[in-house]
């Protein structure tokens, strides 16, 4: 009866431990993806903000870019140099125009 049971009338040990195993394998295999996409969502998360800084960045290099060249342009220099350092644009009868000499 031993034998007969065994073969037909029911699990063995052997496929009860296989059955085991594949559930065992399932549940590891699922655990590492979802592991995967939760990994993955934080560091979309992460480079969506480091982008979204790295763009204000750059807006505000170009804004400071646009500061300094308005900032440096001879229109606005030119009347705070005439008033700080009392300097003015000369005429053209007080430019004397020195010829270079030939090395």
């Amino acid at each position: 009866m031993k034998a007969g049971r065994g073969a037909a009338g029911g699990f063995g040990v052997v496929t009860r431990g296989r059955i085991v195993l594949v559930l065992l394998g399932f549940v590891v295999v699922a655990i590492g993806v979802i592991a995967r996409r939760t990994f993955g969502i934080n560091q979309a998360t992460d480079l969506r903000t480091l982008e979204s800084k790295r763009d204000g960045a750059i807006a505000l290099r170009a804004k400071l870019e646009t500061e300094i060249r308005d900032a440096s342009s001879r229109s606005r220099l030119v009347p705070i140099a005439e008033k700080r350092l009392h300097m003015y644009v000369p005429s053209d009868s007080q430019v004397i125009i020195l010829p270079r000499q030939p090395r």
